[in-house]
Order: C-alpha cells, then sequence, then structure tokens
C-alpha cells in the first residue's frame, strides 16, 4: 500500500474520532516537520512549540481535509502558515536555514564540483561553498527561500510545492528558478563558472 494511501486511511480513521489514527501521523510526520520549520525557526524550544500548534490546528482543522492533496503537503501549509505567523506576531523576518551543508549543496545540478572533498584545499572549499550558500540563501526573499528548501531539501515536486505554498505551479517554478539564479550568481567567483552557464 502506497504510502499516501496509508495516511488517506489514517486521517479517514481520526476524521470518525479515532485519536490513535492521529497520534499515528503525528508520529511519523513529526520529526519531518520540525526539520522543516527549523529552517524558518531558529530556536528548537520554538519549534517544537510550533510543531505542536500545527498538530493541535491540523486536528481541528481535520473534518475539512478533503484528500485533494497529500496529508503531509497539507500538513505543511499548516506548518509554514503558523510558523510565519509565530514569527509575525513576535515582530521577527523570517531566518532561513542553519544547517545547509555541503552535502545538500550537491544536490543542485553543478555539483560535480563539490564531490572531491579528500584534500584539505577542496574540504576548504566545500567549507566557502556552504557559507556562500547560506548568505546567499538569508538574503533571499521568503517565498524564494521557502519555495527552494521545499524543492532541494524537502524533496517536493512542484506540485506540491505549489499546494504548500498555496499559489500556481508557474509561480513555483519561477521561484525556483530565481532562486537559483541568485544562489549561483554568488557562487560563480567561487567555483569560477562562466556567467552564461547557471544552475
Amino acid at each position: 500500500m502506497a504510502d499516501r494511501d496509508v495516511d488517506r486511511r489514517l486521517v479517514e480513521r481520526a476524521q470518525t474520532g479515532d485519536k490513535q489514527a492521529f497520534d499515528l501521523l503525528v508520529s511519523k510526520y513529526q520529526r519531518k516537520l520540525g526539520r522543516l520549520l527549523s529552517r524558518l525557526i531558529r530556536d528548537p524550544a520554538e519549534v517544537e512549540d510550533v510543531t505542536q500548534e500545527t498538530f493541535v490546528k491540523a486536528y481541528r482543522a481535520l473534518p475539512s481535509f478533503r484528500g485533494d492533496s497529500a496529508f503531509y503537503t497539507w500538513l505543511y501549509r499548516i506548518g509554514i502558515n503558523t510558523a510565519k505567523n509565530y514569527l509575525v506576531a513576535l515582530g521577527r523576518r523570517v531566518p532561513t536555514t542553519t544547517g545547509f551543508d555541503s552535502d545538500e549543496a550537491e544536490s543542485f545540478e553543478d555539483g560535480d564540483q563539490l564531490r572531491d572533498i579528500n584534500t584539505p584545499e577542496s574540504m576548504l572549499m566545500s567549507k566557502e561553498i556552504a557559507v556562500t550558500v547560506r548568505e546567499a540563501m538569508e538574503e533571499l526573499p521568503d517565498e524564494l527561500r521557502t519555495a527552494i528548501e521545499l524543492r532541494e531539501m524537502e524533496g517536493l515536486s512542484y506540485e506540491e510545492i505549489a499546494q504548500v505554498m498555496n499559489c500556481p505551479i508557474g509561480t513555483v517554478r519561477s521561484r525556483i528558478f530565481r532562486a537559483r539564479e541568485a544562489i549561483a550568481g554568488r557562487l560563480r567567483p567561487l567555483l569560477e563558472t562562466r556567467k552564461d552557464k547557471r544552475w
């Protein structure tokens, strides 16, 4: 049985009042949701609070879940909105990830240049690249940063990102393209790539 089908059955059971079914969904997605939220909120205790608040909101909204999207897509959308509202209430700007390392940077298309990390020079280069990527991510507008993180770090499809961010798929493609362009622009001096060669 596909993962989405398992979730759908658990949701159906939870919608009829089966609390244990919802507990299984919480167990399944708590860590994954926490990882996503930790890219928006730096303090681990705050991440835990917002994660719990997300599940409370999801539980209350469960009767309205129709299954048009996957459960985790719906849950992530609630999580992102809850995190943004939390940060706005505190008067804070949404921060970016603090855990972006060279392994994650390799998921970009030109990552081959990062793979040989056997020498001290290449290890230093990988560290510089990771710092540059992190800085570039911090400078992105929230919409671009969220889109690229959902794609590159969470592995969501464009369709799922469109559902999570509640925008058309064309907008998602544009945001990811613009985010990659901005990151590539910051990395070009380090990687010495031609301007016409983008990620």
